[in-house]
């Protein structure tokens, strides 16, 4: 398989950038997309040029690490996977390709495809824990919890924290990422001491780290690699409006008072 490959090639954060083409061929298509950018950095080295950075780990499909935009799909053109799960034979001979990075003010571009996502990181630390008391873990069935909210539970935390969510999105929200890691810990008894704060703390923070608003068009959902859903904002926008009637109306009756 022969194919040509513009990709976007960026020094750093403050270079401008721009789009370098390469063509490359005997690509099998039993590799992975990951392993093909793998065989096109040996040649570029083999050239003295820059290898192309792009993030990676497992190649499993379950760190998040990878992801960039593959003809203007986050993940590329097949659903419920990740760059590293994609593989060759989902394109043709002589097909071109354009590749991206995520395109969002909170996820700035650190080299060619690889971008910062430490904005996540700074959203679950503004909630994303429960009240559990280290080294005195209890049995496992000593909390009995109905199967339809464990399996609820269970989907949410399945969010990789890729970012494919952000890239996709118009609004450049991330608000599916937020509302499932809120879920996923406000759907089980242990995260119900701060349900409704952790909601209000990690909404401002999705704010305050320059995410846009969602406004339900539903790309985050269609490009997500482990298919978490758009009910999961639901969930989300109805503890945060709990949580701000909850936290904000014993302030407005001491006000009063």
């Amino acid at each position: 398989m022969r194919l040509t490959l513009n990709i976007w090639r960026q020094k750093s954060p403050t270079d401008q950038g721009a789009m370098v083409r390469y063509s490359l061929d005997n690509v099998s298509e039993h590799m992975s997309f990951l392993e093909m950018l793998d065989v096109l950095n040996e040649q570029l080295i083999t050239k003295g040029e820059e290898p192309v950075a792009f993030d990676h780990d497992c190649r499993e499909g379950i760190c998040g690490m990878c992801g960039f935009v593959i003809n203007g799909v986050a993940h590329g053109p097949r659903r419920g996977t990740t760059v590293c799960q994609l593989h060759m034979r989902s394109f043709h001979d002589n097909e071109e390709l354009f590749l991206e990075p995520w395109r969002a003010a909170a996820f700035p571009v650190v080299k060619d495809l690889v971008v910062n996502r430490s904005a996540f990181d700074r959203i679950i630390g503004a909630g994303g824990y429960v009240s559990v008391p280290t080294g005195s873990a209890t049995d496992g069935n000593s909390i009995l919890i109905p199967k339809a909210e464990s399996d609820m539970a269970m989907s949410a935390a399945a969010c990789i924290g890729c970012g494919a969510c952000v890239a996709a999105c118009p609004n450049a929200s991330a608000s599916l990422f937020t509302g499932a890691k809120i879920s996923h810990l406000g759907l089980l008894p242990q995260g119900q001491p701060e349900r409704h704060a952790r909601a209000l703390n990690m909404v401002a923070q999705a704010a305050v780290e320059g995410f846009g608003n969602c406004t339900n068009i539903g790309e985050c959902e269609a490009v997500c690699p482990k298919g978490i859903q758009l009910e999961n904002i639901a969930r989300m926008n109805r503890d945060y409006l709990v949580g701000a009637i909850t936290y904000r109306e014993p302030q407005a009756e001491a006000g009063a008072g």
